[in-house]
């Protein structure tokens, strides 16, 4: 049985939500990236820094990491992805 309301998205995907998250998890699937670090992240904290307008290492370095902690969708279990980026591009987060 699943869980949540049935929804079907603009394209057409059913899909059930229990939460008011209107992303449809079939349309993100299309949206992930093939490489880079956006790749490796789960699709709300790679939301959240496409919606800062961050998506390079170069980028990301602008903010600091209590910055990035506090955009909506993105939480601890991204920092080390980040700071695994950040590192691979001999870059650190703001002080």
């Amino acid at each position: 049985m699943a869980k949540g309301t049935l929804r079907i998205c603009a394209k057409g995907h059913p899909y059930y939500k229990s939460s008011d998250c209107p992303a449809c998890p079939e349309c993100e699937r299309t949206k992930r990236p093939e490489t880079g670090f956006l790749s490796e992240l789960a699709a709300p904290a790679r939301r959240a820094l496409q919606h800062a307008g961050i998506g390079s290492p170069e980028e990301l370095a602008l903010h600091t990491e209590k910055e990035i902690l506090g955009l909506h969708g993105m939480g601890p279990a991204s920092m080390p992805v980040l700071k695994a980026a950040l590192a691979a591009s001999k870059l650190k987060f703001r002080s």
